[in-house]
């Protein structure tokens, strides 16, 4: 099961690139709100799947619970509640206020995942 894969790998560390770059540079309501949150679902995909050889659908349906549970804490305030709040990149990466919209983003970058794993599938 465990198996570097060198294409995921490296679009693990582009796609960290471009959410570094969209933290840091960008604070609108398009891009950093709803394009972040659909490429970090790509992004957290490509990193298992360059490490571990699981079935696409498997990887993809995980990710996307992992990030509607991330989001149901953020309801709960749980960054505060376990006094998380102080370490400002923890805080920033798990986020601190639920959104409906986040959860469309995330289903949104599932379903991207899909269609480039079975456009992929039917190409080779």
């Amino acid at each position: 099961m465990l198996k570097f894969n060198q294409k995921y790998f490296y679009w693990t560390i582009i796609l960290f690139i471009i959410e570094v770059c969209i933290a840091v540079f960008i604070n609108d309501g398009f891009i950093r709100p709803l394009i972040g949150d659909v490429l970090v679902v790509i992004l957290i995909y490509c990193f298992i799947k360059a490490f571990w050889q699981i079935k696409s659908l498997t990887v993809a349906l995980s990710v996307f619970a992992f990030a509607c549970l991330i989001e149901v804490l953020q309801y709960f305030n749980f960054v505060n509640y376990l006094g998380w709040q102080k370490y400002k990149i923890l805080a920033v990466a798990l986020g601190s206020t639920f959104d409906w919209k986040d959860i469309i983003a995330y289903a949104i970058g599932t379903a991207t995942i899909l269609w480039l794993e079975h456009r992929q599938t039917i190409i080779n």
